[in-house]
């Protein structure tokens, strides 16, 4: 119970929306000691690891996931011993020619020489099973990653298997990961880790709350949700837009829905400037998210000038809990 939106809002944010900080403190231990039992892996029987092309990506590391806390994306790097790659090949869907000098990416070829990912991701799998701490979780392989999911967590890990490239003439160095079907694709996860940073940090660390908290309304299922990266990555064009934002979450909040409402129809290119548009969605999915959208914006600004010029503060968090649902404090 609050008697205020701001303390509202602070309660809801610390017990709803945000991570538990002993869960994130216990998951990256976990984490850690993941990549430590992968860095003990025999390289003489299987692929030759190299722990600086690692990267811990995704929602968690970019501190953008909103609760629960489902999964953990790694990705671990693989020496490339001579294995080459296509570079006139399309972003998602490159051919690498496997090493002749590891025997492991020699097992995993095609029979033209190129290294298959599907095969490089059960190799990962049939090691990960052996991984004493992991020995009675279930490991299962899923288009891009191995899902390694630990019975005593609630988390589970994405592994994903890379290389990184030397510089092209673009003047670009990439990581190759599996594309889903046997070869591989394209990404550089630290530009948008690095993108979020520079924005979050100009406007006072103040946006990846905004973007936690906007994850939480597009979960709730009242319309079509939109994928966490399209969202996440609208929600960072709109505050590196701007020069300056507000100082309470629920005016960011109330914005963020106003930009994804006038924007839901226009391309979203993502920030690594590799994928091109990502925003997918069909015609019926824009329309039902661009309605939702507008209509909780009319509420929040409803809900503002009842908290801001009319002074009811009941009035305020009942319009909020109207939006954001039964877990938004109530009044009292």
């Amino acid at each position: 119970m609050a008697t205020t939106v701001d303390d509202a809002f602070a309660e809801f944010m610390r017990n709803t929306v945000d991570l538990d900080p002993q869960t994130v403190k216990d998951a990256r231990k976990s984490r850690d000691n993941l990549l430590e039992n992968i860095d003990e892996f025999d390289n003489t029987v299987f692929f030759n690891l190299v722990s600086r092309y690692n990267v811990h990506f995704g929602s968690f590391s970019r501190k953008t996931k909103c609760r629960e806390l489902d999964d953990i994306d790694l990705m671990i790097g693989i020496s490339a011993e001579g294995a080459t790659y296509y570079t006139n090949n399309s972003w998602n869907n490159i051919a690498i020619k496997a090493s002749k000098r590891n025997s492991t990416q020699i097992e995993c070829s095609n029979s033209d020489g190129t290294l298959n990912s599907t095969k490089v991701l059960n190799r990962f799998k049939r090691k990960l099973e052996n991984v004493r701490e992991y020995s009675r979780s279930d490991i299962k392989r899923c288009g891009e990653a191995v899902v390694l999911n630990l019975r005593s967590k609630a988390w589970s890990f994405d592994i994903i298997p890379c290389f990184h490239t030397t510089e092209e003439s673009d003047g670009r160095a990439y990581y190759l990961i599996p594309n889903g079907n046997g070869a591989w694709k394209k990404t550089e996860p630290t530009i948008e880790q690095n993108v979020i940073a520079r924005v979050n940090n100009r406007h006072s660390q103040q946006v990846v709350n905004t973007i936690r908290l906007i994850k939480y309304w597009n979960k709730r299922r009242q319309m079509p949700t939109m994928s966490s990266y399209v969202l996440e990555t609208m929600i960072v064009n709109y505050f590196d837009e701007i020069s300056e934002t507000y100082d309470w979450i629920d005016m960011r909040f109330s914005e963020g829905l106003n930009y994804i409402a006038r924007n839901i129809w226009n391309p979203v290119y993502d920030s690594k400037n590799i994928e091109g548009n990502i925003n997918t969605l069909s015609y019926q999915e824009k329309a039902n998210i661009q309605e939702r959208a507008k209509s909780d914006y009319n509420n929040t600004c409803s809900a503002i000038t009842a908290d801001t010029t009319e002074k009811n503060q009941l009035k305020a968090i009942n319009i909020w809990r109207n939006i954001l649902g039964e877990d938004f404090p109530t009044y009292g």
